[in-house]
């Protein structure tokens, strides 16, 4: 008898459909075809003792599984639960005559129990495209299966279960989520909060400023001025993520089975913080079947890189090409894969290898050579696409020691989500720009038009402080969300002079 089950595969962040196709015959054997990797082989062991364990049995009869499209490879532990029922079904120990209304997904324990998959989102998304009627998966995925709405969402812990509801029509209880009701009610209490930092007003507003348009940056200073507690704060000041984009952040961590248990919809902006020894495969994503890496993990978030001088300087540089077109394209021999990686890139540095620059007081000292090899690490490309510089300093003891508490960060981000607002209005009718930091050169051009006095203070530090041409346009996109932030429809010569502050590494004395 023949009967056909229906799973999915995932690429990239899109999902593919997969009829399996069970055959039983005379004689014996068990056969699969269709490109399966080793965790798809190893399953009929697990098959075998999860249904002996519920009272069926794998039949000794000749089986053949048939997963098409077959020059697609399979890989992962996911297809369990589809070729259980698939046999089962095949081989009337049940009856299913509506199994191919379902997409059937879940690993198996031995027990029959089910373990949770990754993807879960993507396959749910494509089989509501598909027509589908539901969706049966483990438990510990349905939240995240249950955002797409007009699919029927069956969480099921084990195999028992799904068995009962074909074969004996008992009803299983579909997951709803109300998605809107679960986004907003995380968003008014980030874990890290503006108003613990002590002193450093004016690098908290830099961090305003870089929230406000989506801008790069780069904190300087000594170990200990606070430079990662700052950025480990940044996310909390961000506008909160639109429903479509938290939508794309949770399809891209439910590809790597990143989505926290019984958790639906994201409502956070990623934070990513890898470590410096990072390759650069998984920085931008890769591997012999693509997976994301850090900079689609951190899409519509924060990619936050410390010590930035200590990454590999080839990890650096695959950097440069998804900053600018904020997605990455994997290519290999047989297919393609693009991830989103639109992020806000926050990088940490000190001055020198010993930590201290120009300090007479410093312990310790670095000589130029050695100030020299450790600056070069961060390539003039990369700072390129960098918009904000700025030196912290170390907090003096009185500040430390003081009571009172700073401004929270529900209070700044007000006023960042007021700024991008209009911005967003700006932007309508201009496709993939929502904020100043995407602008490119004609949009800097219309937008940022400067008056003769500002143009005036522009030339004469750039003159007088040397700064390079690439600063330029980072000096216009800067002054127009400090604009913003005042609600302020013109550049007016106080913007233009805030935002050269902030153009430290361009200076003479720092990179050379």
């Amino acid at each position: 008898m023949l009967v056909k089950v229906y799973g999915s595969a995932v690429f990239g962040v899109e999902a593919t459909t997969i009829t399996v196709e069970v055959n039983i015959d005379k004689g014996i054997g068990y056969h699969l075809v269709g490109l399966p990797d080793n965790a798809i082989r190893e399953s009929s062991f697990r098959i075998a003792a999860a249904l002996q364990n519920n009272s069926y049995k794998l039949p000794g009869k000749k089986i053949t599984v048939n997963m098409a499209p077959a020059d697609l490879r399979k890989e992962g532990s996911a297809y369990d639960m589809t070729l259980a029922l698939g046999i089962l079904a095949a081989s009337s120990q049940i009856k299913a005559p509506k199994i191919e209304e379902y997409i059937i997904m879940g690993e198996l324990s031995l027990d029959g129990s089910l373990q949770p998959i990754k993807g879960a989102l993507p396959i749910a998304i494509k089989a509501k495209e598909e027509g589908f009627k539901g969706f049966i998966l483990p438990k510990q995925n349905a939240k995240e299966a249950a955002i797409v709405s007009g699919l029927d969402v069956y969480g099921v812990e084990n195999i028992t279960e799904v068995i009962e509801f074909f074969d004996q029509g008992k009803k299983l209880e579909p997951t709803i989520v109300n998605t809107r009701e679960e986004f907003y009610q995380n968003l008014e209490h980030p874990e890290f909060d503006f108003a613990d930092v002590k002193g450093q007003e004016s690098i908290k507003r830099c961090m305003e400023i870089a929230a406000a348009g989506g801008h790069n940056i780069i904190l300087i200073g000594p170990p200990g001025s606070g430079k990662t507690m700052l950025a480990k704060r940044l996310p909390s000041i961000l506008p909160p993520m639109t429903l479509h984009e938290a939508l794309e952040t949770t399809k891209i961590h439910s590809v790597v089975g990143k989505v926290r248990e019984n958790v639906g919809l994201m409502a956070e902006r990623p934070f990513r913080s890898p470590h410096h020894t990072i390759s650069d495969v998984a920085l931008v994503g890769g591997g012999a079947y693509p997976q994301p890496g850090e900079i689609s993990l951190s899409h519509n978030g924060i990619l936050f890189l410390d010590e930035l001088p200590e990454f590999k300087r080839s990890v650096l540089e695959v950097m440069r090409q998804p900053l600018e077109d904020r997605e990455v394209t994997i290519s290999r021999a047989k297919f393609t894969v693009t991830y989103p990686s639109s992020f806000m890139l926050v990088a940490s540095m000190n001055p020198s290898p010993g930590g201290y620059f120009n300090d007479p007081d410093a312990p310790v000292t670095s000589s130029p050579a050695e100030m020299q090899r450790y600056l070069s690490k961060i390539s003039g490309p990369l700072l390129d696409r960098i918009d904000i510089h700025i030196e912290v300093t170390p907090v003096p003891f009185e500040k430390l020691s003081d009571e009172r508490r700073g401004e929270s960060s529900v209070k700044i981000r007000e006023r960042v989500t007021r700024a991008r607002e209009n911005q967003t209005l700006r932007f309508k009718d201009i496709e993939h720009i929502h904020y100043n930091a995407q602008m490119g050169v004609r949009q800097i051009r219309e937008f940022c038009k400067l008056d003769d006095a500002s143009k005036q203070l522009l030339k004469t530090a750039m003159e007088r402080l040397n700064l390079s041409a690439r600063a330029y346009d980072r000096i216009l996109k800067v002054s127009r969300t400090i604009a913003d932030l005042e609600n302020s429809e013109k550049i007016n010569g106080e913007h233009i002079s805030e935002a050269i502050q902030y153009r430290s590494l361009d200076r003479d004395g720092w990179l050379g």
